[in-house]
């Protein structure tokens, strides 16, 4: 199983003081170094960590997979068309949320998702859909021509630790059914060090992106020994 490493609280503690450091590019190359098979950013519409010229030096540098993550938006398209990442994910976007609260509505924006699908594919991008763990949501995404869907544990890596079966079969079953229709199988979100194991056990499951947890524990022992260390709990 892969691991892409979300990189973004890195230019969040940028942010924090408007300043030069620390750089989002150095981070990435370190996890790289460390054993991640992939990077991926969120460029938010209203450029609150991740910005523009983040995403440029790291098309230029990033040597596994360039994973970003945007709104499916004219802009949004517009941009990845010009950067060119591996792979563009598609999310919701809310002005005023701390982070993504779920995964994206295909049926409820089936309009917009497919010209995004379809704009994306023509540059030669792509295309995953981060959604919530719903087989409906898949067959959505199966028919708006996605390569991918990247699940959203967040109910599952939310729950107490007695009250996690349900939501981590219901992972299960849409991880399931993605494999099923020809969908390559993501997944992300509040994963951590403790909680991944039986999310990683998931065959069908090839790549999960990691961000806070990672960041958290970078903070204290190095970005480089954890990200091996989750490197190698995904072994």
């Amino acid at each position: 199983m892969r691991l892409a490493v979300n990189i973004d609280h890195i230019a969040t503690i940028r942010e924090a003081r408007k300043a030069r450091e620390p750089e989002p590019v150095a981070a990435a190359l370190i996890a790289e170094l460390a054993g991640a098979q992939g990077i991926t950013v969120h460029l938010r519409g209203d450029r609150r960590h991740i910005k523009d010229r983040d995403v440029e030096i790291l098309r230029q540098v990033v040597a596994t997979k360039l994973n970003i993550e945007m709104a499916a938006t004219a802009e949004m398209t517009s941009i990845a068309r010009r950067i060119r990442p591996d792979q563009v994910t598609l999310v919701p976007e809310q002005p005023h949320e701390v982070t993504t609260q779920g995964g994206l509505d295909v049926t409820a924006n089936r309009g917009a998702v497919v010209e995004a699908v379809r704009q994306l594919r023509d540059g030669g991008i792509k295309v995953s859909i981060f959604i919530d763990p719903d087989e409906a949501q898949v067959a959505a995404s199966r028919e708006s021509g996605a390569d991918a869907i990247e699940i959203n544990t967040g109910a599952y890596a939310d729950a107490p630790p007695g009250e996690r079966d349900a939501p981590l079969a219901a992972v299960r079953r849409a991880a399931d059914a993605a494999a099923a229709a020809g969908l390559e199988v993501l997944a992300g979100h509040g994963l951590t060090y403790v909680n991944i194991h039986p999310v990683a056990s998931m065959r069908v499951i090839e790549e999960l992106n990691i961000g806070h947890s990672i960041i958290s524990r970078a903070s204290l022992v190095g970005l480089d020994r954890a990200v091996r260390e989750m490197v190698e709990l995904l072994k």
